[in-house]
């Protein structure tokens, strides 16, 4: 009854998915492209065996990367599909993995999800983080697609939200292998019905700054001038107001650089420091901040390690919130020392452990960020503490991409 009016639900929102991309096309006109993918129609199919690997997002895609590199060195002989259901997971699928086969995941109507895998017809399946779909994971199972949830996460808000599908999370959860990131996802995730489940730790740990970070960062640097720089990275929609009023009741002697966490939000950001008539200089125009101006304007995509890199301070974005919070382990593998706001649930072992390293500290809101950045901005001995104990936080946990290509092999033994 549960997958019955799941499907109902589903094929009663039907007409108005075309509308939905069509409307989000106005500010990402990605969403217009590829309209067929949502419903299983794809052009000319794959002269490869494929590994699969759906990353619904930004985070979710560049999370992927060690393995994505992992997988290419076991199975040479094998294309990468990676899928998306946003449009910026799949513009940055594009700029990361050019020779990979790119598309959209179709909606989890059972004859879309059918059309998809009778196209790719993947040898392995890798959902990465939070990714299960019914229908997608049931389908799998029919062909006999072996399916791994990757550095698998599962908060107890989202735990709560999936306990309420019943049957439909413990049939999904029990067809799949599971690498989860933490203990306490992966006893959630048994809770919900999972009954193979492996702690792998955090495939991020394992993301290594690109080469080109440090020059970035110098180049960076020599733009925004001698000040100090508090970075607000990542930041979600009502944060930047917050952190905005806050540096209003107490101003920095420092350069703020705000890069809201989805590029179409990068304007929307400009017109509100316009009306605020706070000067600013924007990241897209690469011209020396004059000496005047207190904001910068991080409009750029790819180079979020650089931006960690180049600041002394950083603020994660999403965690003023109640969004969970964005990857403080960016900022720490550079050795950024970390403030962090009160949401934190996407990453809460993660953050305790960095706090407990001394690599961050927990803040209760825009004001008090802006407090405790007044007095670290003026104490370089306790940020280089933090930075040093950044990077032997991260250090310490790396190891999740061998963990899971562990998994990997029982699934497709490297010899197929």
């Amino acid at each position: 009854m549960k997958r019955l009016a799941y499907n109902a639900l589903l094929h009663a929102a039907l007409p108005l998915l075309p509308l939905r991309l069509w409307w989000r096309g106005r500010r990402e006109p990605l969403y217009r492209t590829d309209v067929g993918h949502r419903f299983g129609r794809y052009g000319a199919a794959p002269d490869r065996p494929v590994v699969w690997i759906h990353a619904v997002s930004l985070g979710e895609t560049r999370a992927a990367q060690p393995l994505v590199r992992a997988l290419r060195e076991a199975y040479p002989g094998h294309r990468l599909l990676l899928t998306h259901m946003t449009a910026t997971g799949r513009a940055a699928a594009a700029e990361l993995y050019p020779d990979a086969l790119l598309a959209f995941l179709p909606y989890d109507y059972p004859w879309a999800v059918a059309r998809f895998l009778a196209h790719f017809r993947p040898q392995l399946g890798v959902l990465m983080e939070t990714e299960i779909w019914f229908n997608l994971v049931r389908g799998a199972r029919a062909r006999g697609i072996p399916m791994l949830l990757a550095n698998a996460r599962m908060s107890e808000k989202s735990a709560r939200g999936y306990a309420r599908a019943g049957t439909l999370i413990r049939d999904a959860l029990g067809a799949l292998e599971i690498g989860a990131q933490t203990e306490g996802d992966a006893a959630r995730l048994r809770t919900l019905g999972a009954r193979s489940v492996t702690v792998t730790g955090n495939l991020k740990f394992d993301i290594a700054p690109p080469a080109a970070t440090a020059d970035r960062a110098a180049a960076l640097r020599a733009l925004y001038g001698p000040r100090p720089v508090l970075l607000a990275g990542s930041t979600r929609e009502g944060e930047e107001a917050l952190l905005l009023d806050a540096l209003a009741a107490r101003p920095l002697d420092a350069l703020t650089v705000i890069v809201p966490r989805h590029p179409q939000r990068f304007d929307e950001v400009a017109a509100m420091l316009e009306k605020r008539g706070l000067a600013f200089a924007r990241r897209s125009a690469n011209q020396p901040v004059p000496a005047d101006c207190r904001f910068v304007l991080g409009d750029s995509m790819g180079e979020m390690f650089a931006y960690y890199a180049a600041s002394d301070l950083a603020l994660i974005g999403g965690s003023l919130l109640e969004y969970g919070a964005q990857n403080l382990i960016e900022a720490a593998a550079v050795g950024a020392p970390v403030l962090i706001g009160p949401s934190s649930f996407n990453f809460a072992e993660a953050t305790a452990l960095a706090i407990a390293a001394g690599a961050a500290r927990r803040v209760a809101d825009a004001g008090e960020a802006v407090a405790r950045a007044a007095e670290l901005l003026a104490d370089a001995e306790a940020r280089r503490a933090m930075s040093a104990a950044g990077l032997d936080f991260c250090a310490a946990h790396t190891g999740a991409t061998r963990r899971t290509m562990a998994l990997v092999a029982r699934l497709l033994p490297v010899s197929a």
